[in-house]
């Protein structure tokens, strides 16, 4: 049975910041230690339990199948594939963009910092360690690897953030357009997570359009995307909705994506501090 990475665990652990500061653990530092150490023992019961399930690994002894047997569940693989349910995207109209806001969505795209949490306050980085935890089990379903399901929300999280927008807002636009898909293409030739147009890697990106299916690019223009038809529709995001999928004052895509955004609320409940008679376990 192969074990995960401990390597991508320490790096998850380090992103969260748990590590205490120097002068020693506070109450809500433990809680944080405490909430990345369930996460991430979380991750490691899920490999296992893939690992043992995986029909692509022998029992018992975690040897790969032969050639032969890869090619006879090829068939299978690809009737999946051809029953997989196409995007809803539908066909963003490239529309003429001043040269100012041109400029500006081409700053906003062109910077790469990577999507590491910075936080206020230990309680806030308690809330998003909690926020993190209860979207990973709600995605589990769509996105079994633990490695990937973290990364994702990570990125979601951070670009959500960055572009002013919540982040149950643009979890919900994605299970409208890809179903959680990397790779999802729709008719009209939107691409990735959220059905990004190609026309934009050309207007705002580096013209490359096949780099609309990496991760983090993908959703750093959905984002910006979306930021720049709420402008335009001075906050209606009903139409700024509408806009983005390109039927803008049809209600049938707003509606559809403001019902799936009720999938990925989070209303935190934080546990109350430890007192200075307890201790923390």
């Amino acid at each position: 049975m192969s074990q995960m990475d401990i390597g991508s665990l320490s790096r998850l652990r380090e992103r969260v910041g748990e590590r205490a500061g120097s002068t020693g653990w506070s109450s809500n530092a433990c809680a944080a230690h405490s909430l990345s150490l369930t996460l991430s023992q979380k991750g490691e019961r899920e490999q296992q339990n893939q690992n043992c399930s995986d029909p692509f690994l022998q029992r018992g002894n975690g040897k790969i199948w032969s050639r032969r047997s890869c090619l006879l569940a090829a068939p299978a693989l690809a009737a999946q594939l051809l029953l997989a349910r196409p995007a809803w995207a539908g066909s963003q109209i490239e529309e003429p963009l001043a040269d100012a806001v041109r400029t500006a969505l081409r700053a906003a795209i062109a910077n790469s910092a990577p999507p590491v949490p910075v936080f206020s306050s230990t309680e806030a980085r308690l809330g998003y360690l909690r926020w993190l935890s209860a979207m990973s089990d709600r995605l589990f379903a769509r996105m079994k690897d633990f490695n990937t399901r973290i990364e994702f929300l990570q990125t979601v999280w951070y670009e959500a953030t960055r572009a002013g927008l919540e982040s149950s807002l643009v979890l919900g636009l994605i299970q409208v357009e890809s179903a959680f898909r990397k790779f999802a293409v729709s008719r009209a030739g939107a691409r990735g997570y959220m059905q990004v147009m190609p026309f934009w890697a050309r207007l705002i990106g580096g013209g490359d359009p096949g780099t609309l299916f990496y991760m983090q690019t993908n959703l750093r223009f959905g984002c910006v995307i979306l930021r720049h038809y709420l402008d335009t529709e001075r906050g209606n995001l009903f139409m700024a909705l509408g806009r983005y999928n390109g039927s803008r004052g049809q209600p049938q895509y707003p509606n559809a994506v403001l019902a799936r955004q009720s999938n990925w609320v989070f209303k935190d409940t934080p546990k109350p501090a430890l007192g200075k008679s307890q201790v923390a376990t």
